[in-house]
């Protein structure tokens, strides 16, 4: 059995026994496949790290950079006090619009407010609003550190943030990779590093996504 086969087959184990997706959660890949997304959303294990996530930090305002088809929007959501309140932005029109499908087929769109655009654009918008508890970024990561940023001004001591795909199969070892992404993901390492309001650190992850990893960071 290769590498892949075995985090696939530990995947399929731990997903058997530790996360009950119900039907609304299953048939929203089924969605967003039919509707030409595309299969860069996190998995099954993850979106439940990410309801965990939530509870753990009885988070009762929540943001989201990077909406796709509102599969980990819904995870979240799910995990929500009932007056709390997710916040979701997304580039993609068509992508926005499946999503809001699925959440209202999930039963969740009465707590997430979906916000269409480029988010660096739609960010600002946000700045009067009370702070979030927690923050997940799973958009372009080119604009990651840019993202870090905005988000600072929209968090308090204490709020959580998580970073997606920051591994990227060890390319971020490639300090002249010619990707965008990978430089990306490179200088929002480079601001996290020493950073005076953040305490930081990344975590390397396998499955059925392959090799990658998610950054943590707390606001102090």
């Amino acid at each position: 059995m290769s590498e892949r086969e075995t985090w696939e087959k530990v995947d399929e184990y731990v997903i058997d026994r530790l996360v009950t997706e119900d039907g609304d959660m299953a048939s929203i890949n089924a969605l967003n496949e039919s509707e030409g997304l595309p299969s860069i959303g996190v998995s099954s294990t993850q979106g439940k790290m990410l309801y965990l996530y939530v509870k753990m930090k009885a988070a009762r305002r929540v943001l989201e950079i990077g909406t796709l088809g509102g599969y980990s929007s819904i995870w979240m959501a799910k995990a929500l006090p009932e007056n709390g309140t997710l916040t979701t932005l997304e580039f993609s029109p068509k992508h926005a619009e499946t999503a809001a499908v699925n959440m209202e087929n999930a039963g969740v769109k009465d707590k997430i407010s979906i916000h269409v655009g480029p988010a660096l654009e739609t960010l600002p918008a946000l700045q009067n609003e009370e702070p979030f508890d927690f923050v997940f970024i799973d958009a372009d990561k080119e604009n990651n550190p840019h993202y870090i940023e905005h988000v600072l001004r929209l968090s308090k001591p204490g709020t959580t943030i998580l970073v997606d795909n920051v591994i990227r199969n060890g390319e971020i070892l490639e300090e002249d990779s010619k990707s965008s992404s990978i430089q990306g993901i490179r200088r929002m390492f480079d601001l996290l590093h020493h950073h005076p309001r953040l305490e930081s650190t990344a975590f390397q992850t396998v499955g059925n996504k392959g090799y990658d990893g998610f950054l943590l960071a707390v606001v102090q």
